[in-house]
């Protein structure tokens, strides 16, 4: 007798656990609505994004050229070169290689980008554009290695302001769980 009341404590304990590390997985899923995308053309902005989408359970989109840059495109001291082309023509849309979808029932998009003369490099305008944002709260953070965020975040605010694009974040640098919690609280 007692083994089986034992037996059937231990199973309705199991049976307890069980349900509640479905529900914390139901609740982790309920950040099915953050999505984080990002461009990055030499991996710091995309190192970023991972520890975002790690702390967030955000969708991680990748937000890639359809022609990939070479060293050589981003040779901001050649005025000839690619990026340096492409930022000089506010107009420029260079085409993705990225689908949109990932952001179907997306409400709050974490947007990371590096900053290129000032501002979000013309690829993610080109993102930006080709998705369905109605709706959608958009956090931008960057890295950056000397200017702030602010500019490029004026800059996306006066080229869509049918969004509702939040103040960004520079995260360079050590980053923290408190640091990208700290980003959905604006």
């Amino acid at each position: 007798m007692k083994r089986t009341l034992m037996a059937a404590a231990a199973s309705l304990l199991l049976a307890t656990t069980a349900c509640s590390q479905h529900a914390a997985r139901t609740d982790a899923n309920e950040s099915d609505g953050i999505a984080v995308a990002y461009f990055s053309a030499t991996g710091t902005t995309e190192r970023v994004a991972k520890e975002i989408a790690s702390v967030t359970g955000g969708r991680l989109i990748a937000i890639k050229p359809a022609q990939p840059y070479t060293a050589a495109d981003l040779d901001w001291h050649d005025s000839t070169s690619r990026s340096s082309v492409e930022m000089n023509d506010p107009k420029a849309r260079p085409a993705i290689a990225t689908d949109s979808a990932g952001l179907d029932g997306c409400d709050t998009l974490l947007l990371g980008y590096p900053i290129w003369w000032n501002q979000a490099p013309r690829v993610v305008n080109t993102f930006i554009e080709s998705a369905d944002l109605t709706g959608v709260v958009v956090i931008p953070f960057a890295t950056s290695g000397g200017s702030g965020i602010a500019n490029s975040v004026d800059g996306l605010r006066t080229a869509y302001p049918g969004i509702d694009i939040r103040d960004g974040h520079l995260l360079n640098g050590r980053i923290t769980r408190e640091t990208i919690t700290n980003l959905l609280k604006d």
